[in-house]
């Protein structure tokens, strides 16, 4: 790591009661002197005058805590000026310690020193990412699980176990003529198969990914049905035109939704039907698309013309479908089910609650973990898989030598998730996506 120091404004920028300016490095006292404010107690608050190293004059009247290495946060000497945040302070401020030679840290900096000094591995850091990123409770739970080292403690786990066999795999080839146990192979094999299985089952749960990046829903049925004015109900703004006109929506509309703690993109598409003109062609045709990669389908039917369904509707029903009627105010009698299908009034409101619970019931199916802790981010799963293809190639090797090999090749990719080897190809990836100051 490079022994600059480095400085950044910690809270969001813009006019607030307090902002917060972090130094670390070795030039952290230093600095703090250049400021003229005393050393205080390590982790301690004590109030500072913060002064222009080149005038002397006051730039502030705040809070100074002092975070020695290794104790902080970096594992460097660490320290944060707690200042009023007003423009023009946070500004001055800044500008002092740029002036008494520290560096602007870049996005991620802070907590990539961390990495580098053993203060987290890699699914830390990133949950670290995502608990900074986090939108719902649900995000934030599990943000906070993986920070805590859940995912590290399953893959320390299984790196172990696979260079414990790895280990007695290589002892039956170094030393053929050695008493060893007769069963020593088969146990290797036994625990290479279920490491295999249960990598296999990990990379099968996608409720981590679900969590955070949120799922995809998408509303399809014929035009007029009233897609629009659910999304709208849904999102509880007009966030898509409502219009008796039949293939109002060409594109497909979305919008961003917290349902119950669960971060969700729920997207209107064009009305399908055949027929119309090129647009509403293009736009059925995407409808279809996102149809097809959405997590989640709402297939909505117009009540006004109930039992009629269309069959290009029906077609796309699948077990991942809540299937509802539409314009209840528009049956008599007015009922919530029809046939074991919610019967809704998105214009009124009547059958929304056990129409939501419903639709929070299945969001749930797929994103709600458990006990269990998934991964979570697309280089987890390349990893993985990675790992689980050598895995397999070591089964089928026909001599020893070659298996030998791919199990190590395997701990490798088990290494790279949680930083223990050949990292410096993703750290880029890993940090690219933070925030400066953190």
């Amino acid at each position: 790591m490079s022994a600059e120091t480095i400085f950044a404004l910690a809270s969001a920028a813009g006019r607030a009661g307090i902002a917060v300016v972090r130094v670390s490095g070795d030039g952290t006292r230093d600095a703090l002197a250049r400021l003229g404010c005393p050393l205080p107690p390590p982790r301690k608050a004590v109030r500072a005058k913060f002064t222009d190293p080149a005038s002397g004059e006051i730039l502030d009247d705040g809070l100074l805590l002092w975070f020695p290495a290794p104790h902080s946060f970096t594992g460097e000497d660490v320290a944060e000026l707690h200042i009023h945040g007003g423009r023009a302070v946070t500004d001055s401020m800044l500008a002092a310690l740029g002036a008494a030679g520290l560096r602007p840290a870049e996005a991620g900096e802070f907590t990539r020193r961390a990495f580098f000094h053993d203060k987290m591995d890699l699914t830390q850091a990133e949950a670290l990412a995502d608990l900074v990123d986090a939108e719902t409770r649900v995000q934030q739970k599990q943000a906070l699980r993986q920070m805590g080292g859940a995912l590290k403690e399953i893959y320390d786990d299984w790196r172990h176990r696979l260079l414990q066999a790895l280990a007695h795999l290589e002892a039956v080839i170094d030393f053929p003529d050695e008493d060893l146990p007769p069963d020593v192979a088969n146990k290797v094999w036994a625990e290479v198969d279920d490491l295999q299985q249960a990598i296999v089952v990990h990379l099968g749960d996608a409720r981590g990914e679900h969590i955070r990046e949120g799922l995809m829903v998408a509303i399809i049925g014929p035009p007029n049905a009233g897609k629009s004015s659910l999304l709208n109900a849904l999102a509880r703004r007009e966030a898509a035109i409502v219009s008796p006109i039949p293939g109002t929506t060409r594109d497909v509309i979305e919008v961003h939704l917290n349902l119950g703690g669960y971060a969700v993109t729920l997207a209107d598409t064009a009305g399908l039907r055949e027929g119309g003109d090129a647009i509403e062609s293009e736009g059925i045709a995407r409808a279809k698309r996102r149809a097809a990669d959405a997590d989640l389908k709402i297939a909505l039917f117009d009540g006004a013309v109930y039992p009629a369904r269309e069959t290009a509707t029906m077609g796309m029903i699948d077990d991942d479908t809540l299937v509802a009627i539409n314009k209840a105010d528009l049956l008599s009698p007015p009922r919530d089910r029809e046939g074991g299908i919610h019967v809704i009034s998105a214009k009124t409101g009547f059958g929304m609650d056990a129409f939501v619970a419903a639709l929070l019931q299945h969001i749930r199916s797929k994103a709600d973990t458990g006990a269990a802790m998934p991964l979570t981010r697309i280089r987890h799963r390349k990893a993985l898989e990675e790992c689980s293809n050598a895995l397999i190639r070591a089964r089928a090797a026909a001599l020893a030598e070659l298996a030998s090999e791919d199990l190590r090749l395997a701990a490798r990719a088990l290494g790279r998730l949680t930083g223990r080897i050949d990292v410096e190809d993703v750290l880029d990836v890993v940090f690219r996506d933070f925030c400066i100051g953190k």
